[in-house]
């Protein structure tokens, strides 16, 4: 029925429903289970009942930039608290520092320099634009090594050390602010047209296999916990004290 109009069904279509009728009543159960099965779509052997489906490549892209932009809030309120002569919890820094080098350098970037940076320049699209976001890429591991130096212990004793921290910091924040908001207004939904879609959709599956293998069946989950837990630490977890009174 088309449009509240009744439609009759083709010879072809009358036979191949019916073949499929015959099959269901010939085998007990059969039908309701392929049924169910064609539609549902296929898990991964490690996500459980009721997972919710498979990301896109790109979508797993953006909600790491989700992961990277809260550890962005941490290094912050640790920037804001030694400008204001505040102490912090030092392992909180230990890590920030941690998580932005194995999570988002180690991972993450690797997977824009081996995937998608690459066929960008093969293309000739947002050559300048990938340059760009390349040789960040390079500038933040550098400013990493440095926080990780100063976040070992007793790299903090001296003022001129936790002055050298917060111009760290803040060059780190200065930068990857606005690289991941390229990346996630121009950068990627340029890359969704760019790929054909059977490959789009097997990047997302590569992409996931590589998570798994680094960090275990629940991969992000356990980078989200993380960077909740120094959120917590920090006493910035609550949501509603970013809210505005007015």
């Amino acid at each position: 029925m088309e449009g509240g109009k009744y439609t009759p069904l083709s010879r072809r279509e009358w036979l191949q429903r019916g073949t499929l009728l015959v099959l269901a009543g010939a085998l007990p159960g059969w039908g309701l289970s392929r049924a169910a099965e064609a539609a549902t779509p296929p898990r991964r052997p490690w996500k459980g009942a009721g997972a919710v489906p498979e990301v896109t490549s790109v979508e797993d892209l953006m909600r790491e930039h989700g992961v990277l932009r809260r550890t962005l809030l941490v290094y912050e309120a640790i920037r804001d608290r030694v400008q204001a002569g505040k102490e912090f919890p030092p392992q909180v820094l230990v890590g920030a520092a941690g998580l932005i080098r194995k999570f988002v350098e180690n991972y993450h970037e690797k997977l824009e320099e081996g995937y998608v940076f690459p066929r960008f320049e093969k293309a000739g699209q947002l050559v300048e634009l990938v340059g760009v976001l390349r040789r960040q890429h390079q500038a933040g591991r550098g400013l990493t090594g440095e926080i990780l130096k100063l976040a070992a212990p007793g790299g903090l004793k001296t003022p001129e050390s936790r002055q050298q921290l917060t111009e760290l910091l803040g060059l780190f924040l200065r930068m990857y602010r606005p690289h991941a908001a390229r990346e996630d207004t121009v950068l990627f939904p340029a890359f969704r047209a760019l790929v054909p879609a059977k490959e789009y959709t097997a990047l997302g599956e590569e992409f996931e296999d590589r998570e798994v293998a680094l960090f275990g069946p629940e991969g992000f989950e356990r980078m989200v916990g993380e960077v909740t837990g120094l959120e917590k630490q920090l006493g910035i977890y609550d949501l509603a004290q970013f809210t505005p009174q007015i």
